[in-house]
């Protein structure tokens, strides 16, 4: 199966349909009274239902024009989604407002930023979805739930004759270090992705597919959604609610439905090791799984080696796990370890990493353990280490910006041209013949072919002539105590210096320890392990973290939150100088609020 079989996604959709029938493309289990029930979507009805979204699509002229998702994870979306890409339409998934209350403001400001034409829904929340657009003056945007019979004339459907070069969707980024911008990603991108993943994971047609992931985030809509699809198999999905509530079930669904290829953040795998029981493992057999692919954020040694010996005795395997790298950007997967073999460690020199190099380990001194997320050296992606100031590449051993290129990457943000012109045009000095990179924000080094991903170029904090990883130093802390949760570690500059800020979450069952003993701790270990002060420790109650949609967390957002005094603390130690930070930076936003607007001119 090549890329160059198919013009378009939808081709392609389309092809498989003819192909398998009646046959499964997907199988949605949901929580009921009398436990898991199974939805089941054929081949057919999907081709079908999609025709039916797509004529009513193509009615209203919407051919060409943004078409905003707006659904909890199931067969729903999956329609609206494949109906968009067989009207010509670009589809834009976005979480479901009433979901998850904070995205009311980020959804909007999808809608604007992309000038969507119409809103698909189911007809649950069509009322709230139709007055949302009304107080935000989108009188214009047509809402339509797509659940409730019929929408449109399947016969009326007529081809779009698509190309590579057409949009299929734009992929809003989760806003970990800025605003969210809309990735535009076309049928080309798409299609030669789907089938970099295929190759890295060894996915056949024969291969089952299976996740919980939510699907408007890149993970689970290129890797659990259209995966399949490209395969022509089916895939066995839950939502995430179900997941985050009884971790179990994941590995329960893998093990019912053998499903061969699954995957999820770092975290995820953290929260089974934490919560999944004995007894809700009566029966499991975790065998079938050949490829546990975990990314999306820093992937922990701890984690891959914990995970393998909780769950290895109920048939889980040690080369299963599939560390990857990859972002929307690149349409989804950029790199992934190589298959049959553990995921490869390597221990590195804790201060050689923060001079830029890749040394060590040497014997009494800190140490780091990374775990690569791949080869560098596939047919899909050339993958270059450069530095990022003065664009020179950067020869193996050496840290710098990871810069990639090939079919998968995108043409660019939606409507950003001086981003697209810095971000995806980047030309590596005295390779400038080579054309144009892809920044990609992320620092990693090489070593052969291996990619080691060491922490994100923005969030990197200089302290005392030093780059200290906020990775590291959360990971380090989480290690410290049971009772500690989620972090996020961030610089603030407070006196003409740079301060190391630690926020942390104490899990609900230790929230009433001896908080002022546990911060001691926290600031001791910072002391040794990275030879900083740690003057501003801040132990708060779980869920005071925020992350992407993803799970990454959004430490640009918790220093905005924090400077601007919106993180309470169970207890806390600030150093004088971002005490006073922290005070004035909300005397002057009260201020600010209180000032009388100005007098219209004219």
């Amino acid at each position: 199966m090549t890329v160059a079989e198919f013009g378009s996604f939808a081709e392609l959709v389309l092809t498989r349909s003819d192909e398998r029938g009646d046959a499964d493309a997907f199988v949605f289990l949901s929580e009921g009274a009398r436990g898991a029930q199974a939805e089941h979507l054929p081949y057919a009805e999907l081709d079908r239902a999609a025709r039916d979204v797509a004529s009513w699509l193509q009615e209203r002229r919407l051919q060409g024009r943004q078409v905003l998702l707006l659904y909890p994870s199931g067969p729903e979306f999956v329609k609206a989604f494949i109906g968009c890409l067989y009207a010509g339409a670009v589809a834009v998934p976005a979480p479901l407002p009433s979901e998850q209350g904070q995205h009311f403001r980020r959804v909007s400001g999808i809608v604007r930023d992309a000038r969507v034409g119409a809103v698909l829904t189911l007809a649950e929340h069509a009322p709230e979805v139709e007055a949302w657009l009304a107080a935000e003056d989108f009188g214009d945007v047509v809402c339509l739930p797509t659940d409730a019979g019929p929408v449109g004339d399947v016969a009326a459907w007529r081809d779009p004759q698509l190309g590579p070069e057409h949009l299929a969707f734009l992929q809003y980024t989760s806003g970990s270090t800025n605003a969210p911008k809309g990735v535009m990603v076309s049928h080309g991108n798409l299609l030669a992705n789907e089938a970099a993943i295929a190759r890295a994971t060894h996915n056949t047609p024969d291969s089952v597919i299976g996740g919980w992931l939510p699907f408007y985030h890149d993970m689970g809509l290129i890797g659990h959604v259209l995966q399949p699809l490209w395969l022509g198999t089916r895939s066995v999905l839950m939502s995430p609610a179900s997941f985050l509530r009884k971790p179990a079930r994941w590995l329960q669904m893998i093990s019912e439905y053998g499903v061969n290829g699954s995957g999820g953040p770092n975290f995820a795998y953290d929260l089974c090791v934490r919560r999944v029981t004995d007894a809700q493992l009566e029966g499991v057999d975790l065998s079938s799984w050949r490829t546990a692919c975990n990314g999306a954020e820093p992937v922990r040694a701890e984690t891959l080696k914990d995970f393998a010996e909780r769950f290895g005795p109920y048939g889980f395997r040690p080369e299963a796990l599939f560390p990857c790298y990859g972002m929307a950007e690149t349409t989804l997967l950029v790199t992934g370890a190589r298959k049959g073999r553990p995921a490869l460690l390597r221990e590195a020199d804790a201060a050689g990493l923060e001079r830029g190099a890749l040394t060590g380990p040497y014997p009494g001194e800190p140490r780091r353990t990374l775990v690569s997320s791949g080869v560098a050296d596939g047919e899909d992606f050339e993958v270059r280490v450069v530095d990022p100031d003065s664009r020179i590449e950067q020869p193996g051993g050496l840290v710098g910006e990871i810069w990639v290129r090939g079919a998968s990457v995108a043409s660019g943000y939606w409507e950003r041209p001086e981003v697209n012109a810095e971000v995806f045009g980047a030309r590596i000095l005295g390779q400038e013949e080579l054309g144009a990179w892809l920044r990609t924000g992320d620092l990693g080094v090489l070593e052969g072919a291996e990619l080691f991903v060491t922490g994100r170029l923005k969030e990197m904090v200089l302290i005392n002539g030093r780059n200290i990883y906020p990775y590291d130093v959360e990971s380090a802390v989480r290690s410290l105590d049971p009772a500690l949760g989620a972090g996020a570690v961030f610089g603030v500059d407070a006196e003409d210096q740079e301060h190391l800020v630690v926020i942390h979450e104490v899990r609900a069952a230790a929230a009433g320890s001896d908080l002022r003993t546990l911060t001691t701790s926290v600031q001791r270990l910072i002391g040794q392990e990275f030879s900083v002060p740690a003057g501003n420790v801040l132990l708060v109650r779980p869920g005071t973290v925020r992350r992407t949609t993803s799970g990454k967390i959004q430490r640009t957002l918790m220093r905005r939150l924090f400077l601007g005094g919106g993180v309470t603390a169970l207890h806390s130690v600030l150093d004088p100088g971002v005490r006073d930070l922290v005070e004035s930076t909300v005397d002057t936003a009260r201020a600010a609020d209180a000032a009388p607007a100005p007098a219209p001119v004219g």
